[in-house]
């Protein structure tokens, strides 16, 4: 918690540095609230990859902010003027300020566009005696505390949190082992430390597919193509919680500003290389534009919030 504003200064004074002009099309920076590797940082690289192929900026960079799921580079785009920082953010920094009570939140900043969301997979491992989602719920109802669920992040864990509460178990009688990341959440299942988990599909699909995990439901409001697992609506439970990625600005921007940034941000995910990213990655393009994503971010976190109500009981 001490090293948390040094690590935040010095990496708004490494924004401060590289940005060098204010013009949206001149110089741009992508912030990653998170280290290299990550959805973010993925999210953000693809996005630098697409405009410089297609010559939509000047100059543009990526700078990676990690710390507190989030919210350290949330602090730092809270205290930036110019328009020409673009964070990208969703659902993993509302959980952490809720989870964390941090000082910044991301109604501090300036809701641009949502870009993509990614769905999460309830996953057991292949040995497991669960061969479909209802077997796993009757386990799980059976004894909470003896079935030990595990997730790379904050997100997982609401997601797990969702499906109990539609299953009508209790998540807070639930055993729940948190991993650093999907690659931790997986050999967390491989090794017997944790017998599911509702892990993002970048990370776990790969894994279904190898034979080592077995996928007993998408969670999402509508099918994959391509991908023979049903959703948790089809198997009866409304479960549809998503890991959305947005961008946003630094408060107090014009309006002019948000419309050239929305401008730019529109040209992106209209071009190929965009558009192959999205299918490499099986994410779900959910364009909404600025002013609808105001509204939209205060409700995932009143959704959010209630949720973590239910965990800490």
């Amino acid at each position: 918690m001490l090293a948390a504003p040094v690590i935040g200064t010095a990496a708004y004074q490494s924004i401060k540095a590289g940005a060098g002009g204010t013009d949206v099309r001149s110089n741009l920076t992508l912030i990653a609230p998170a280290a290299a590797g990550g959805g973010w940082d993925t999210f953000q690289r693809e996005m630098q990859q697409t405009m410089r192929s297609n010559s939509l900026v000047g100059n543009v960079q990526v700078v990676n902010v990690p710390g507190a799921g989030g919210t350290i580079a949330l602090g730092n785009l809270s205290q930036m003027k110019e328009p020409n920082n673009l964070m990208v953010g969703g659902t993993g920094q509302i959980a952490a300020q809720i989870q964390f009570g941090t000082a910044s939140v991301i109604s501090d900043v300036t809701p641009v566009a949502r870009v993509v969301e990614e769905y999460a997979l309830i996953t057991v491992p292949a040995s497991s005696p669960y061969q479909d989602l209802e077997q796993l719920l009757q386990g799980w109802g059976d004894d909470p505390s003896r079935l030990a669920w595990t997730g790379g992040g904050s997100f997982d864990q609401l997601v797990m949190t969702d499906l109990a509460l539609a299953a009508g178990i209790d998540p807070g009688e639930t055993t729940y082992i948190p991993s650093d990341g999907g690659g931790e959440a997986i050999q967390a299942l491989l090794n017997g430390t944790a017998q599911a988990t509702a892990g993002g599909f970048a990370d776990m699909y790969p894994q279904i597919e190898s034979g080592r995990l077995r996928g007993l439901g998408l969670v999402a409001p509508e099918p994959l193509d391509g991908i023979d697992i049903p959703t948790l609506p089809d198997l009866g439970y409304d479960v549809t919680l998503t890991n959305w990625r947005a961008m946003f600005a630094p408060p107090g921007v014009s309006d002019d500003d948000v419309a050239q940034l929305e401008e730019l941000i529109a040209e992106a995910v209209a071009t190929p290389e965009w558009k192959d990213a999205v299918k490499r990655y099986s994410w779900k393009e959910v364009p909404l534009g600025s002013e609808d994503l105001v509204q939209y971010v205060e409700d995932e976190t009143v959704r959010i919030a209630a949720l973590f109500e239910e965990i800490q009981g």
